[in-house]
């Protein structure tokens, strides 16, 4: 005898978490996410349908597969997952589950999701993040990011939290946690205009990018002078 589970008919969309790597088109038009597990292969956006990535026609979720988006009911749990080496510099989300659903002990696979907040952990550096930059790897068309403080952002290429917002797009909020104190900011950062705190944290990157660019003017300027000397 096969058995059957309830249906679920939630009045609001159940809320998850998760953990995703965000990512910035080539062009620099465009910004979304990539997972840490299967699906990292495939970038989504903001407000998003999930696909089967083995190619199968069906829907997600399917119950004899594993695809669709995947998210945990805990948020100390999908924060625990930041704790590794390689998920450092991932950012956590929280999340709207959308359509059909299968529910498990854990969390969910669902098959449509909405990213209502992302949270940047703090610099490599350990000061609190206001942008996000070049995290060295990406996929194709597309390039990962981490957060970075206005000391170490220097001419890579990147992005301030609420510009991320705003190419994402879909009302996203983007909060940074304050380096080394685990608590979040308490005014997170949408896709919206951006307020004096957005510009304040813009001006502070160009600042920070200007600063590098004449460090390496000096130096440019120091070798020919130095190679002049010698001749």
């Amino acid at each position: 005898m096969r058995l059957r589970l309830p249906a679920e008919r939630p009045t609001e969309p159940p809320t998850g978490y998760k953990i995703a790597h965000p990512v910035l088109s080539q062009d620099g038009t465009r910004a979304g996410f990539t997972g840490v597990s299967l699906g990292g292969a495939l970038p989504y956006g903001v407000l998003d349908d999930a696909s089967c990535l083995y190619g199968r026609r069906h829907r997600p979720p399917a119950r004899l597969c594993d695809c669709g988006f995947h998210c945990v009911h805990d948020r100390a749990a999908a924060e625990a997952m930041l704790c590794t080496a390689e998920h450092r510099t991932a950012l956590l989300l929280e999340v709207a589950v959308l359509g059909a659903y299968i529910r498990f002990e854990r969390g969910f696979r669902y098959a449509r999701q909405r990213v209502r907040t992302a949270t940047a952990g703090p610099c490599s550096c350990g000061a609190t993040a206001l942008a996000l930059a070049d995290a060295g790897w990406g996929r194709p068309g597309w390039r990962a990011l981490a957060p970075v403080c206005a000391g170490c952002v220097r001419g890579r290429t990147s992005v301030p939290l609420a510009g991320f917002a705003r190419l994402a797009g879909e009302g996203l909020k983007v909060v940074a946690r304050g380096g080394g104190t685990g608590l979040a900011s308490p005014e997170p950062v949408s896709g919206a205009e951006p307020g004096v705190p957005e510009l304040v944290a813009e001006a502070a990157l160009l600042q920070a990018r200007l600063d590098w660019f004449q460090s390496q003017l000096a130096r440019l300027g120091e070798r020919g002078t130095g190679g002049v000397g010698q001749g």
